[in-house]
């Protein structure tokens, strides 16, 4: 429990940026949104790759996305491998986003959280270590239902496509970490 305590900075930290960008967004009628937010498949849409993760449809949104992101955040940074994980999830799954996403604007934590999700539980099965396979159950048991968040649900605000990035991007990162696929310099993050 100490070792999650500790790995509480981080997270916290990102989510005070949310914080006070969603401030931004509420006084500026979303303009943030619109400016950094992925729009698939349009050239000045990849700006929003690396943007999106930090900005949210409202308040609702982020609310929403504050326990999970700061809980498996946590568990994240508790594995030693939250700069790598974070980035891996946030380009690669925006990138799939950006390839695959709906017309319009995608904004969220949410395909970090799935990527997080993604991760933590393809690290317990991948590395053969036995606290990560505890930690991996547990935070099926947990958070299991998210997976239902890739399921395509058409005329819905919820980006199916950004929850879908986000789990294949932390799985596949999970692996890459454990079969030697990314370079030092990432790995070293």
């Amino acid at each position: 429990m100490d070792t999650l305590v500790q790995s509480l900075p981080l997270p916290l930290t990102l989510l005070g940026v949310m914080y006070v960008l969603q401030v931004v967004n509420s006084l500026s009628g979303h303009v943030l949104n619109q400016l950094l937010g992925i729009r698939p498949r349009r050239l000045w849409g990849i700006v929003g790759i690396p943007c999106s993760p930090f900005l949210h449809a409202g308040w609702g949104h982020l609310l929403s996305n504050t326990i999970p992101f700061l809980v498996l955040g946590a568990l994240v940074v508790a594995t030693g491998q939250w700069l790598t994980v974070t980035l891996f999830v946030a380009v690669v799954g925006g990138a799939l986003v950006w390839l695959i996403g709906r017309s319009g604007v995608t904004v969220g934590a949410s395909g970090l959280i799935f990527g997080f999700f993604g991760f933590l539980v393809a690290d317990g099965f991948v590395s053969g270590d036995r606290s990560s396979l505890i930690t991996a159950v547990i935070v099926v048991l947990v958070y299991g239902g998210l997976i239902t968040g890739i399921v395509p649900r058409w005329r819905s605000p919820v980006s199916w496509q950004a929850h879908l990035g986000g789990l294949a991007a932390g799985a596949w990162v999970a692996w890459l970490l454990h079969t030697g696929g990314l370079p030092d310099a990432l790995v070293a993050l």
